[in-house]
């Protein structure tokens, strides 16, 4: 089996993604670093490393929702050692990775799976997949700022997508918002900063759903397994 599909059967990363760890050298196979695609491996003799972890096809795949609190990081790797949502899957044995990221402040719906293909399909931009958000921010809308929001702004050095927005309601007496958000894209910090470019600067926010998945009853903090039918939905898009 060919070096990085082994390395995508384990859950680790997709085959693209397995690519560039090859081509990084962080793979190494019985103790040395391998750094040819079409490396060959023995999947019943050879001993595999990904960045010094050891990976194996016995593994089975699983797929957790987990409602992350604030002040986790979504890295698998942090400097400056803070929280990470990891510590929070208590219970689990298998080495999952997150669906692309929610960042420190942020709190609310996160995927994590084993499944290095899945997680490459929910993460390219081409699929689409709706992530519902619900902001807290400064000030009262206008019109002119929620059309704007909606036809896409620019940050920094490019633009963003159409995106949908629903003011929930305004508190007068404390000049708050509440949003419905949903965009497609995943791009750093996003939400945070579309808020910004139309001068409503994020105080809180959450993220409820990510196309038809939701939290539901999952309390902050807590995890529960995805069933079936939501597998094979996020299979499907």
């Amino acid at each position: 089996m060919r070096i990085n599909k082994y390395i995508a059967s384990c859950g680790v990363a997709s085959r693209r993604k397995a690519e560039e760890l090859i081509l990084n050298k962080k793979v190494k196979v019985n103790g040395r670093i391998i750094e040819e695609l079409s490396f060959q491996v023995d999947e019943k003799r050879d001993i595999v490393e990904v960045d010094g972890e050891r990976i194996s096809l016995d593994e089975k795949e699983v797929y957790i929702l987990l409602n992350k609190p604030e002040g986790y990081i979504t890295t698998v790797k942090d400097q400056f050692d803070r929280p990470n949502v990891i510590d929070l899957l208590s219970g689990v044995s298998e080495r999952v990775y997150p669906v692309g990221r929610l960042d420190y402040e942020t709190s609310g719906l996160l995927l994590l799976t084993n499944d290095g293909d899945l997680t490459f399909k929910l993460t390219h931009p081409k699929h689409e997949i709706d992530k519902t958000y619900i902001a807290m921010v400064k000030g009262e809308l206008t019109q002119d700022e929620i059309q704007n929001f909606k036809s896409g702004l620019y940050i920094e050095d490019y633009k963003t997508a159409p995106a949908k927005l629903r003011v929930l309601y305004y508190d007068k007496n404390k000049d708050i918002s509440k949003l419905e958000i949903k965009i497609h894209e995943g791009k750093n910090r996003q939400v945070r900063k579309m808020c910004k470019a139309i001068n409503h600067p994020v105080l809180r926010l959450k993220r409820v759903a990510m196309g038809k998945i939701t939290l539901n009853d999952c309390k902050v903090g807590e995890y529960r397994h995805l069933t079936e039918a939501e597998v094979n939905y996020l299979k499907s898009i």
